[in-house]
């Protein structure tokens, strides 16, 4: 287990390498840089823009360009946000938690309704509940996760104002009190629901399907020839066995939820790297945007490799050597 730990750790690195040099190159490739857009200002010197732009490297050939960036993040230097005046390791580091909170929160709840509806539809498939479970399946492959999230904001802040339409915490609060996690936790409700309400439909397919699946193989049979009750044949060998490709697809969900929620954090105006890509794309912050691209592309490589080891952890017939 240890030397494919190590193994994998070490391929991580050309995969890396190469991830860098498509990240660098698409974001060169992409119109403009971090100072076109002072050039629509009347009041901005061309002369002046020009020096900075010498002075930023910007005008550098592109491979000197990718070199002096892969050294600086070597020494932990992402480089400067042009946008918000301020190192790219600080403006990431303001956001990033929200989006941890964020993606954390929608996993638990996701898995804390998708694992008792995918037993139930798998258990009981063909009956009243499965049919009104593989309903809600249908309704949420169909709908797309920002028309749910307008949805959910429009009735629930809006309409009801049951909770606040955006924001991670309220400015008054005071920092590190009671009331500031109570507050925190007030805002993630709307996101967290939005997100996992519409990603549970895929764990409650995967479970249920690989309920069905396993009812009807050979050990099963045998097992209940043996006399063994139901309900030891369910917790002790089709669950064990449903439940390997959830947990394999664990790694992924974690890395797909932090990397992924642009959509929400834009809609609910939530202070996270999701909301701070976008912008940054938009501003053609490009420092920032390829850090966190970066970054979520190796929290996707420590995801398969998380995946990989919880899959051989929960199955002791599989070992990976």
């Amino acid at each position: 287990m240890w030397k494919f730990i190590l193994r994998r750790i070490l391929g991580m690195i050309p995969q890396l390498f190469v991830l860098s040099i498509l990240v660098f190159m698409m974001a060169k490739a992409m119109p403009g840089d971090a100072l076109t857009g002072r050039q629509m200002d009347p009041k901005a010197d061309p002369e002046r823009i020009a020096e900075q732009r010498v002075q930023m490297g910007l005008n550098d050939p592109v491979h000197v360009q990718y070199i002096r960036w892969i050294k600086n993040i070597a020494h932990g230097d992402w480089g400067v946000s042009y946008t918000h005046k301020t190192r790219v390791t600080e403006v990431i580091g303001d956001r990033i938690w929200n989006t941890v909170y964020l993606a954390f929160g929608t996993l638990l709840i996701t898995y804390l309704l998708a694992i008792p509806l995918g037993i139930i539809s798998g258990r009981w498939n063909d009956s009243w509940m499965d049919k009104a479970i593989t309903g809600y399946n249908y309704l949420g492959y169909a709908t797309p996760v920002f028309i749910f999230a307008l949805l959910m904001l429009f009735l629930f802040s809006f309409t009801f104002a049951l909770f606040p339409a955006g924001g991670s915490v309220d400015p008054y609060i005071e920092p590190g009190t009671f009331s500031y996690v109570l507050n925190k936790i007030n805002h993630l409700v709307l996101p967290v629901m939005s997100g996992a309400l519409v990603a549970t439909v895929t764990t409650v397919q995967y479970l249920k399907n690989e309920i069905i699946d396993t009812k009807t193989r050979d050990f099963i049979r045998t097992a209940r020839s043996k006399g063994i009750p139901d309900s030891k044949v369910y917790s002790g060998h089709i669950l064990r066995n449903a439940f390997l490709p959830i947990a394999a697809f664990l790694g992924y969900e974690i890395t797909g939820l932090v990397g992924g929620s642009v959509f929400i954090e834009s809609i609910y105006s939530y202070p996270g790297i999701g909301q701070l890509f976008v912008t940054s794309v938009m501003l053609r912050d490009f420092s920032v945007v390829t850090a966190l691209v970066m970054m979520t592309s190796f929290a996707t490589l420590l995801g398969t490799l998380l995946s990989d080891i919880i899959l051989s952890a929960v199955d002791p017939r599989i070992r990976i050597e």
